[in-house]
C-alpha cells in the first residue's frame, strides 16, 4: 500500500488522479483542502509531509489561467508557483518520499520548436511571451525533478500534459482556459438569446486538447510502473521529462465550432482577429508514453459533451 499525497485535488488534474487512484487496492490517498494545507506556508507544509511521510505525491497544486490571466497577474503567476513547488520538493526529500510526479504544461516549450513537440525541445528557443512568468515557474519544477534526481538519487518525474478539460474545470469568466471559457460563453449566449459569441484571435492556432479523466489514467499508470521502468525515466544523466497527449490537434476555429455544437447555441460565431493568437501550435510528441503501453482513450467530441454535462450540473 503507497500512502499518495495528491497536491491540489480539487483541481481539473488533481481531482481526475484522486478517481484514478481511488479504486486500486495498492494506493491510499491523502488531500487537503487549501484552508487545511496552504502549500505557500512553508512550515506548514515541512510539518505536514514530516507527518503524514507520503510514500509517492502527486503534484498538481498551482496557480493557472489563460491568456488573459496570465497577461495581468505575472507575479502571481510566476512567484505562488515558485513557492509551492519549493516548499512541496524540500519537505519531500525531507520525508523521504519515494516517486513524485511533477505535473506542468506545455507552455514550458518554445513558441516556435518543430512539431510535433519532443521533450528534447526543451529550452531550446524563447518562450510564448504571454504566458512566460507560468512557464518559468513549470520549467523550475523541471529542474527541480532533475537536480534531486541527481544530487540525492531521488525519482522525481516531470509529467508535461497538453491542454486539459473536463469535471472540475475553472470556469471562471476571465482566469479559465481556452475550452473551459469557450463551454461558459457559448452556454451564457444560449441562455440569454444572444446573436453573436466573439471569439479571440484569428481561430487559426492549432490546439491538442486532452480530457481530463485520461491524464488522471496517465498519472495512475506511471505511479503503477515497476520501479525499473520507473527508474529508468529518473536516472540522473537524463532530464526526467515525459509528455501526455492525444496526438493531434485541431484549431481553435475548428474546437469553437465543435463546443457551439455541443452546448447547443444556434447563433452566429465571429473571430477577433485584434486579440493575441498565443503560440501558433502546439501539439506534443506522445512516443515516449506510447512507447511504455500507454494512450489516450477519449475522443474530443465524447469529451466535450461530458465536459459540458459537468458544467450544467456545478456551474450553470
Amino acid at each position: 500500500m503507497k500512502r499518495t499525497f495528491i497536491a491540489g485535488h480539487r483541481g481539473l488534474v488533481g481531482s481526475a488522479a484522486q478517481r484514478a487512484l481511488k479504486d486500486r487496492p495498492n494506493f491510499e490517498t491523502i488531500v487537503r483542502t487549501h484552508a487545511e494545507l496552504d502549500l505557500e506556508d512553508r512550515a506548514a507544509t515541512r510539518a505536514f509531509f514530516m507527518e503524514q511521510r507520503p510514500d509517492y505525491v502527486v503534484m498538481c497544486a498551482a496557480k493557472v489561467g489563460g491568456i488573459l490571466a496570465n497577461s495581468t497577474l505575472p507575479v502571481d503567476f510566476l512567484h505562488n508557483n515558485l513557492r509551492i513547488q519549493l516548499n512541496v520538493f524540500d519537505a519531500a526529500h525531507e520525508a523521504g518520499v519515494e516517486r513524485m510526479i511533477f505535473l506542468g504544461s506545455s507552455c514550458i516549450y518554445p513558441r516556435d520548436c518543430p512539431q510535433p513537440i519532443n521533450e528534447d525541445y526543451l529550452l531550446t528557443g524563447p518562450l510564448e511571451a504571454t504566458n512566460r512568468p507560468y512557464a518559468l515557474a513549470k520549467i523550475s519544477g523541471v529542474e527541480s525533478c532533475w537536480s534531486f534526481n541527481r544530487q540525492y538519487g531521488t525519482r522525481y518525474l516531470a509529467v508535461m500534459p497538453t491542454n486539459m478539460y473536463g469535471p472540475g474545470d475553472n470556469y471562471h469568466p476571465e482566469h479559465s482556459h481556452v475550452l473551459p471559457a469557450l463551454i461558459r460563453r457559448f452556454h451564457e449566449a444560449k441562455i440569454k438569446g444572444a446573436p453573436e459569441v466573439v471569439v479571440w484571435g484569428s481561430g487559426k492556432p492549432r490546439r491538442e486538447f486532452m480530457y481530463s479523466e485520461d491524464l488522471g489514467d496517465a498519472i495512475r499508470f506511471l505511479l503503477e510502473l515497476p520501479d525499473e521502468r520507473f527508474a529508468a525515466l529518473t536516472r540522473p544523466e537524463v532530464t526526467p521529462l515525459i509528455n501526455v497527449g492525444v496526438g493531434e490537434d485541431v484549431t481553435i476555429r475548428e474546437v469553437a465550432e465543435l463546443v457551439k455544437a455541443t452546448v447547443g447555441y444556434e447563433g452566429e460565431l465571429k473571430l477577433d482577429a485584434t486579440k493575441p493568437d498565443g503560440t501558433p501550435r502546439k501539439l506534443l510528441d506522445v512516443g515516449r508514453l506510447s512507447a511504455l503501453g500507454w494512450k489516450a482513450k477519449t475522443a474530443l467530441d465524447e469529451g466535450l459533451r461530458h465536459a459540458y454535462e459537468d458544467f450544467l450540473r456545478h456551474h450553470a
